[in-house]
C-alpha cells in the first residue's frame, strides 16, 4: 500500500529543504565567526570590557573550535548513520550551539571563553554530515550536486562570511561584544523550530535509490575505496588552501601588494561572493558534465588566485577582486568531495560517515597544521612563501583529482546507455 511517508516529496519540498538546512547551516556559520570578527573588542584589556588576550590565546580560540568541530563531525555522521536518526539530531545541535553563543557572552576569562567556544565545535560539527545525509535521502540523484552544495556552501557564505561583519561589529561597537554573542543565538532557535515542524525524518532507502541491491558496505570499507582517500587527500589540500588566504592574504595585499585597507576590503569580499554563486555553479555543471573534469577544471582555475596575487602589479583592486574572484570558484566543490563524491562512490547510506571523515581529517591536518606552516614560511622567507604554498597545495589537489573515478548519476547513465546501444 502507497504510504507518503515512505516515499520521495515532491520538488517544492526538496527545494524547501535544502533552503532551511542552507540557512541553518549558515546560521551556525554566523555564530562560528562571531568571534573572529569581534575579536578586537574581546581582546583588550579588561577594563575597556574586554579580557585582554595575548596573541597565543587568540590562536587557541580557532584552533580549539576546529579541532572540537572535526571530533565532533567524526562522531555524530557515523552515529547518525547507526541510529537512522537525522531530524532530532539536526534540531538539538543547533539548539546547544545557540546555548554555546550565549555562554560566549556571559564568559568573563579566557579559560572560559575557550570553553565555551570548544562546546561551540562540539555542537555544531555534526550538523553539517546529517543535512547532507537528508539531503542524499531527499533529493533526486540527479540533482544532489547541486543540493549538496546549496546546503554547504550557500548560507554559510552569505551569513557567515558576508553579514557577520556587517552587523556584529557595528553591535560590538555600540552595545558590546557580549552583546553580539547573544544576539547571534536567536536566529538559530528559530530555525530549529521551524526544521522541528516543517521538515520531515527522511524516509529509509531513498538515499540507495538506483543502488538498492548493492550490499551495505561497512565504514571501514569504504574508507578503504579510492575515491573516498582521494576527497581526503582533496579536502587536507583545499581546507589548508581556504585558512592560509584567510590568514596571510589581508596582510600580503597591503604590505606587499601594496593595497590600501579599504581596496584589501574589496578584494577580499570577492571570495565571499564567488563562493556563494559558485555554490550554484560549479555543483550544476558536475551535475551535468561530471565530477573529476569538474574537480580538475576548478582546481587549475585556483591557481589564478595565489599567482594573481604574485604577479599582478597593476594597481587596480577591481582587476585583483575579478582574480580572486575566478580563483575561488575552487570553493564550489567542497560539498562534492566532502560529501557527493565519497556517498555516490561507495553507500549513500554512509553519507554522515563519510562526510565527517572527510570533513574532519580536512579540519584537523589542514585547518589546524596549515596555518602553522604557513607562518613559519612567512618567518622563515617572506610573505610571498605562503602564496608559493597555495600554489603547491592547490597543484596536489588538481593531481589526486586526475585519480578519480566518475560518480555522477547522470553522467553514469548516459555512459550505461551508450553501452547498451
Amino acid at each position: 500500500m502507497y504510504n507518503p511517508m515512505t516515499m520521495r516529496r515532491g520538488q517544492n519540498y526538496q527545494i524547501w529543504l535544502v533552503l532551511l538546512l542552507s540557512l541553518n547551516f549558515g546560521i551556525l556559520f554566523f555564530d562560528r565567526q562571531a568571534a573572529n570578527f569581534m575579536m578586537p573588542f574581546i581582546a583588550k584589556p579588561g577594563e575597556e570590557g574586554g579580557l585582554g588576550l595575548t596573541n597565543l590565546q587568540i590562536g587557541l580560540l580557532s584552533s580549539g573550535l576546529s579541532l572540537t568541530w572535526a571530533l565532533s563531525g567524526m562522531a555524530v555522521g557515523p552515529l547518525s548513520d547507526k541510529l537512522g536518526s537525522r531530524k532530532p539530531i539536526i534540531v538539538v545541535a543547533t539548539l546547544a550551539f545557540c546555548a554555546c553563543s550565549m555562554l560566549s557572552g556571559l564568559a568573563g576569562s579566557f579559560l572560559l571563553l575557550l570553553g565555551a567556544r570548544l562546546l561551540m565545535g562540539i555542537a555544531e560539527g555534526g550538523v553539517m554530515p546529517v543535512s547532507h545525509a537528508m539531503i542524499v535521502s531527499e533529493v533526486e540523484p540527479k540533482h544532489r550536486g547541486l543540493a549538496m552544495g546549496v546546503g554547504q556552501n550557500l548560507g554559510s557564505n552569505l551569513l557567515g562570511s558576508t553579514a557577520a561583519p556587517l552587523i556584529l561589529v557595528p553591535i560590538a561597537i555600540y552595545f558590546g561584544w557580549r552583546t553580539g554573542f547573544f544576539l547571534a543565538a536567536i536566529p538559530g532557535i528559530i530555525t530549529a523550530i521551524i526544521i522541528w515542524f516543517t521538515l520531515r525524518e527522511p524516509p529509509k532507502g531513498m538515499e540507495n535509490e538506483g543502488h538498492e541491491d548493492a550490499p551495505r558496505v561497512t565504514i571501514k570499507e569504504a574508507l578503504k575505496h579510492r575515491n573516498v582517500l582521494l576527497c581526503v587527500i582533496i579536502a587536507i589540500m583545499l581546507v589548508s588552501f581556504l585558512v592560509v588566504t584567510w590568514a596571510f592574504m589581508p596582510l600580503y595585499l597591503t604590505s606587499v601588494g601594496g593595497f590600501d585597507e579599504t581596496a584589501m576590503g574589496w578584494i577580499m569580499a570577492a571570495l565571499g561572493i564567488s563562493a556563494g554563486l559558485n555554490s550554484f555553479i560549479v555543483p550544476m555543471i558536475s551535475d551535468r558534465i561530471g565530477r573529476k573534469p569538474t574537480f580538475i577544471a576548478v582546481c587549475l582555475m585556483g591557481l589564478i588566485l595565489p599567482l594573481g596575487a604574485l604577479y599582478y602589479d597593476g594597481g587596480s583592486w577591481l582587476v585583483m577582486a575579478v582574480l580572486f574572484y575566478l580563483g575561488w570558484s575552487l570553493n564550489g566543490i567542497f560539498p562534492l568531495f566532502m560529501a557527493t563524491v565519497p556517498a555516490e562512490s561507495v553507500d549513500p547510506r554512509l553519507t554522515a560517515s563519510l562526510t565527517g571523515v572527510v570533513m574532519g581529517l580536512g579540519e584537523v591536518i589542514g585547518g589546524v597544521g596549515s596555518p602553522f606552516l604557513a607562518g613559519a614560511l612567512a618567518d622563515m622567507y617572506d610573505l610571498t612563501a605562503p602564496m608559493w604554498l597555495l600554489i603547491v597545495l592547490t597543484l596536489v589537489a588538481f593531481v589526486a583529482s586526475m585519480f578519480l573515478r566518475e560518480s555522477a548519476p547522470a553522467v553514469l547513465e548516459r555512459r550505461a546507455q551508450a553501452a547498451a546501444a
